[in-house]
């Protein structure tokens, strides 16, 4: 399939706002702006699909939100890794008070994630024509990848994408995206809720994403890769 055509199907679910709760507007004292250019294609992928429906998987930011709903999409807000965190946490205290010493350092990582997704991104399949993953994957665990992005998959559209960026290094500090314009996002300091698992090379990321039809990468100034993933 050639980039440049753009699949669309305007049949699927519909899928009803979250509630974003409370969701700040106040810019952070440790916060900069990023030239994100991957965004202006994202947009354009869906610039003739009415109504879209685009799925967050970072914090409800009410600047990112604000921004989408007023260019027409619907807008559904899932802060997956803090999720992930917080039920990974829970249940590796709870399999711990019930099993022995000896056994209690063999908790399945893999059953974990499988366990997680029975009640995680559960909406219909081809419920959105977008997703933004923001820089998720440098921060999950092996096992997690592969069943978020096969999850992610089944929930596209035909021609939807996923945004997503990449660290070159280990992060220094832990960093939360809000959207700012059509090619602008402020790059937001945040408690560490993960540590950076890993690097990934270019190959690496292409090879998690070979399900899907077709791929663009662009790398920042401050060697960030920026990666759009078209089913």
């Amino acid at each position: 399939m050639s980039w440049m055509e753009k699949a669309r199907s305007t049949v699927g679910a519909a899928v009803a706002p979250s509630k974003p709760g409370p969701a700040s507007s106040t810019q952070s004292a440790s916060s900069s702006l990023r030239v994100y250019n991957a965004l202006k294609e994202f947009l354009w992928l869906t610039s003739d699909v009415p109504r879209p429906r685009l799925l967050d998987l970072g914090p409800a930011w009410q600047s990112t939100i604000n921004f989408f709903i007023e260019k027409g999409y619907r807008v559904t807000t899932d802060d997956l890794l803090r999720t992930w965190k917080d039920y990974k946490v829970g249940e590796e205290e709870r399999l711990r008070s019930t099993m022995n010493a000896e056994n209690a350092d063999r908790i399945s990582l893999a059953e974990l994630a499988d366990a997680f997704l029975t009640t995680a991104l559960q909406y219909p399949e081809q419920s959105f024509h977008g997703v933004l993953a923001w820089d998720l994957f440098d921060y999950f665990d092996t096992e997690m990848m592969p069943r978020v992005i096969g999850r992610l998959f089944q929930l596209l559209q035909p021609g939807g994408s996923v945004l997503t960026l990449f660290h070159s290094r280990p992060a220094e500090r832990f960093q939360r995206y809000r959207v700012i314009d059509g090619q602008n996002i402020e790059v937001v300091a945040a408690p560490t809720l993960c540590v950076h698992a890993r690097v990934l090379q270019n190959r690496e990321i292409m090879d998690m994403f070979s399900e899907f039809r077709s791929s663009k990468t662009f790398v920042g100034r401050d060697q960030v890769r920026e990666g759009l993933f078209l089913k």
